[in-house]
């Protein structure tokens, strides 16, 4: 049975008359890479607010890791690292703005400078010197995970990654997150409004519409959910008139399966054309 690290149940939130988020149920499990799919504004970033405990809900309960109150959850909110925008000193280079952010998290002296050795080799940013400034856009994107995952949590949430970057960029992101995940024993909570993207990098998701998460679904529910078949024969005219009698020999026969944005529009509506 899969064991849950963060739980929503029945959660809601409002901004005086606006209700941000209605209801939420949601599961992320052990070992997943969890992905929260929906537009701009569906309400995925308060959702990791709520789990981050940066706003309160107004009604229902956020678990972290079995926690039971307050301070089980607080204190196991300790185990999350997270990547909510990206914000550096732009004239420091990479390890020096690590050094900042591990002296605020609050890592012994001693062991600072070997784990931001050890993030920015998992990262990929050994060795460079150059100021932030001259980072691009993906270099940015993964010293800002580099900052996530110092003190190697074991739930790390990364609000957008991809968000702006070129695809070569997505590809490294894509790459760095299943690397965290298998390599690193993370669990992996990653929001998108880029369905496509996030249909390569996560094997669990949420879809995230108007503040509701209507469906979870997984990788293999996607494999399963299979809109059309196509069947090549050797005689058509003949497979016209007895397609169900014997006689016809399958030269091949391809199965399509849903992609993440055809369960996506059917779930909210809309079109994916």
């Amino acid at each position: 049975m899969s064991e849950a690290v963060i739980k929503l149940e029945n959660v809601n939130k409002s901004y005086g008359k606006h209700e941000v988020l209605k209801n939420v149920n949601m599961q992320v499990n052990k070992g997943d890479i969890y992905g929260l799919v929906g537009r701009n504004g569906a309400g995925k970033t308060t959702i990791f607010k709520m789990i981050l405990g940066l706003s309160e809900v107004n009604s229902g309960n956020v678990s972290i890791v079995g926690s039971t109150n307050k301070k089980e959850l607080l204190k196991n909110r300790s185990k999350i690292g997270f990547l909510v925008g990206c914000r550096f000193y732009n004239y420091l280079n990479a390890e020096n703005n690590l050094k900042y952010f591990a002296t605020v998290k609050g890592i012994p002296r001693k062991e600072r400078k070997q784990e931001i050795a050890r993030v920015l080799e998992v990262v990929g940013l050994k060795g460079v010197k150059k100021p932030v400034k001259s980072f691009s856009l993906g270099m940015q994107q993964r010293l800002g995970i580099a900052n996530a995952i110092l003190g190697n949590p074991d739930i790390l949430i990364l609000d957008e990654p991809t968000n702006g970057l070129d695809p070569q960029g997505i590809a490294d992101i894509r790459n760095l997150v299943k690397k965290l995940r298998d390599e690193h024993g993370m669990t992996v909570i990653i929001s998108s409004h880029i369905l496509g993207e996030l249909e390569h990098t996560a094997d669990r998701f949420g879809i995230v519409n108007e503040g509701y998460v209507v469906k979870e679904i997984t990788q293999q529910d996607l494999q399963e959910n299979q809109p059309a078949v196509e069947i090549a024969v050797d005689d058509i005219e003949k497979a016209k008139k007895i397609l169900e009698e014997n006689g016809i020999r399958i030269m091949r026969e391809i199965t399509e399966k849903s992609s993440l944005e055809d369960v996506y529009f059917r779930l909210i509506g809309g079109s994916n054309q």
